[in-house]
């Protein structure tokens, strides 16, 4: 094929499913790392993956700093922005999460452009579309909404997801784009397969459930997909023509802690793990989430389902989901097999 694409964050979950589907459909590819310490690291995880890494080249640039971008962008035809930092635990300072975020997509764009990439495929979130509006429900987000930053309890990750992708958006409608054309990947929590023992914090649903962090499941629920549908949306996103220019909510369904301890149990029940499948008050919730950070972070979700509508992805962009029993049994089976989770 011939072709070299550059995807950001070599060492992420989703950053390693883009860079396998990519070296299974023939092309060239440059990842990139903050230390090239962990090369052996991500060899070995997209070797986990089935893929022998012989096109592969890894290269040191970080989101926060200049150095090492221009190289990195450098005969690449096309760029997938995947890093982008998702923390458990929400910062006290909002800026730590929003300025690299936010500066750090500027930063790659701009050398892109400078580089003459045809297109770049940013990953952004539902966070960017639904944070801010009404959580009585009844609504359906689609790809022209934006979250509202001026309303209460807005996360500083949905801030950083949101601003992120209007300087995106904002750069590539600037003569200092070059042409270069623009597509995004809105998703929302990501399950499936780990690659690596250094693990999403989407995939904290999981892990939560299969270690038993709790004794029942909060009346909490996300829109989630599978990553390695996330990543097959960005190769759709580079390639389609008619792409460009576009946003791609990318959710398969909305699933409560309940129903992906109920997938858990149902497979792994019978093996002797103890799941757990009962619901838990939302007062008992809060009273957790004092001493348990990553439920803290949270509780805002409470008894809030967000719907979206999806028909973009699936018509533009021929998208064919795995299914939710798939994704969850997925990142059981791979938290389990690496020793993330244990039974009890």
């Amino acid at each position: 094929m011939g072709e070299r694409v550059l995807v950001t964050g070599a060492t992420g979950f989703l950053g390693q499913h883009c860079i396998l589907q990519l070296l299974a459909a023939g092309y060239e590819v440059r990842g990139t790392v903050r230390s090239l310490k962990r090369e052996a690291e991500v060899r070995e995880a997209l070797q986990r993956g089935g893929a022998d890494g012989a096109r592969l080249t890894l290269v040191e640039a970080d989101l926060t700093a200049d150095a090492g971008w221009a190289e990195a962008v450098t005969g690449c035809t096309h760029v997938l922005h995947v890093a982008s930092p998702f923390p458990l635990v929400q910062p006290e300072n909002e800026d730590d999460l929003i300025r690299p975020a936010r500066e750090g997509a500027l930063r790659v764009l701009k050398a892109a452009a400078n580089a003459g990439v045809k297109r770049t495929v940013l990953t952004s979130s539902v966070a960017a579309v639904s944070a801010g509006h009404d959580k009585s429900g009844g609504r359906v987000f689609d790809e022209s909404d934006w979250s509202d930053l001026e309303k209460p309890n807005v996360s500083a990750y949905e801030k950083s997801k949101t601003l992120a992708e209007r300087a995106a958006w904002d750069f590539i409608a600037t003569p200092e784009a070059k042409g270069m054309e623009l597509a995004v990947i809105n998703p929302g929590a990501i399950l499936g397969p780990v690659l690596s023992a250094d693990t999403s914090s989407s995939l904290e649903i999981v892990r939560q459930l299969m270690s038993r962090a709790l004794p029942a499941c909060p009346r909490i629920g996300f829109p989630i997909v599978d990553v390695r549908d996330v990543a097959s949306a960005h190769l759709a996103a580079m390639t389609r023509p008619d792409a460009a220019g576009k946003r791609f909510i990318c959710t398969e369904k909305h699933a409560w802690f309940r129903d992906v301890a109920g997938v858990l149990d149902t497979r792994f029940g019978p093996e002797g793990w103890k799941i757990p499948t009962g619901e838990l008050p939302d007062w008992f919730v809060r009273l957790v989430a004092l001493f348990n950070p990553t439920i803290r972070s949270i509780t805002p979700l409470l008894g809030v389902e967000r719907r979206f509508d999806t028909r973009r992805i699936w018509k533009e962009l021929d998208w064919k989901p795995c299914g939710m029993a798939a994704m969850v049994i997925a990142s059981g089976e791979s938290l389990a097999e690496l020793g993330v989770v244990q039974k009890k």
